[in-house]
């Protein structure tokens, strides 16, 4: 079973509902970062442009990443520019500092 990491930027506003998803689906762990940038939408009215949006981490076994990309992507849609991304990208290793050990994607 191989290890994946999505990782969502999403609209600030959408960032409590797409949480309580991710918990009813037991998604064992998240990190939220709030985040400044710009990309398909531009803030024009902003000397710099930049939008703020919230970015998703999670990490997961490949088998669960289409149901919570889907998951997301249903949340946090709005059908307008802005929207944000989803990315899924592959993890080799990943360790889990405490015990000093590797984390197999059972233990997700």
């Amino acid at each position: 079973m191989k290890l994946k990491k999505i990782v969502a930027i999403i609209r600030n506003q959408f960032l409590e509902e797409v949480e309580i998803l991710l918990v009813e689906m037991m998604v064992k762990g998240i990190s939220v970062t709030k985040v400044k940038g710009y990309g398909e939408y531009a803030n024009f009215f902003n000397p710099d442009w930049l939008v703020s949006h919230s970015r998703i981490e999670i990490y997961t076994e490949e088998a669960r990443v289409d149901e919570i990309a889907a998951a997301i992507m249903e949340a946090a849609n709005t059908g307008m520019e802005g929207d944000g991304i989803v990315a899924v990208i592959p993890v080799s290793k990943l360790y889990r500092i405490r015990t000093k050990s590797e984390i197999t994607p059972e233990e997700l």
